[in-house]
């Protein structure tokens, strides 16, 4: 019978030695997905920022009447349809 007990005692002990590794992989699970969050918050954060930068740029170029290349040309043109798209469907929403 004491073989049975070493080995139930071994089951035991390499039992408790998964849980704990198990406690710390959730621990590690979990921090991991704060700093994504975080991450990702960051991330958004910039985004933001660049597009409002963008804009600024934009405005400042129409200001001084600047130079703009045709590629600039075209992503305002684009831009600028697709805010009067935006409008058409809030007015029709309006109206509708």
């Amino acid at each position: 019978m004491s073989t049975l007990d070493n080995q139930f005692k071994n089951l035991q002990d390499k039992l408790q030695q998964l849980l704990k590794q198990y406690q710390l992989l959730q621990k590690e699970n979990q921090k991991l997905k704060e700093e994504l969050q975080k991450s990702v918050e960051t991330t958004s954060e910039h985004e933001k920022n660049i597009h409002k930068i963008k804009e600024q740029l934009d405005a400042s170029r129409m200001k001084a009447g600047g130079v703009w290349s045709n590629e600039d040309k075209n992503a305002m043109q684009k831009r600028i349809d697709v805010y009067l798209k935006e409008i058409d469907k809030c007015l029709t929403l309006l109206n509708g």
